[in-house]
């Protein structure tokens, strides 16, 4: 129940029209905090969520492909330029978003992730690494204003954002692939 309590006070906290207000006029700080921090709410309340719908997880999400699959729906959408531009100029998206974010992102990604194999964990964060290798190349090697509530500079630094993300997922991915753990216990 902590966690539970501790997720709708970060999902609140978030919600609050200064916080809004502060973290989305940077793009790199809506893009790559305020998003992940409404999917971290969403991680946090799943246990709870979890206990009220016991059926409804195990025979929605069995083996945690669906789950994973709305995941990427979710993510990818926000991925886009024009949805970000979309959600700071109307509220109905910018609801969306507060929606989406925890209850779309954060509470399938928690339920899948634990019924996932080896092999479906390595290639969801290959696919969330090449995403965002894409996207980073996009962002900053596009020369022009791809969201028009930011400037160019903005764009530019979100894309090393996504670049260095992307750069350490691949790193994780090869370290957990080629190090065998069970020699070093």
């Amino acid at each position: 129940m902590k966690q539970f309590i501790y997720g709708v006070i970060l999902y609140v906290f978030l919600m609050m029209p200064p916080v809004i207000e502060l973290t989305e006029s940077i793009m790199s700080i809506h893009m790559h905090m305020q998003m992940p921090f409404l999917a971290i709410a969403g991680l946090l309340m799943y246990p709870q969520f979890k206990k009220w719908f016991p059926t409804f997880f195990h025979k929605w999400n069995e083996n945690g492909i669906p789950g994973m699959l709305l995941f990427f729906i979710i993510v990818i959408y926000w991925l886009f330029p024009r949805t970000m531009d979309e959600a700071l100029m109307n509220t109905s998206v910018e609801i969306f978003k507060f929606i989406s974010w925890p209850f779309l992102v954060g509470i399938p990604l928690r339920d899948s992730w634990s019924k996932l194999t080896d092999r479906g964990k390595t290639i969801s964060l290959s696919l969330i690494s090449g995403l965002y290798f894409l996207m980073g190349f996009i962002y900053i090697f596009i020369d022009e204003q791809l969201c028009n509530n930011y400037l160019l500079v903005e764009q530019i630094a979100l894309g090393w954002g996504f670049l260095i993300i992307a750069i350490s997922l691949t790193v994780y991915v090869l370290q957990a692939t080629f190090i065998d753990y069970s020699q070093y216990e």
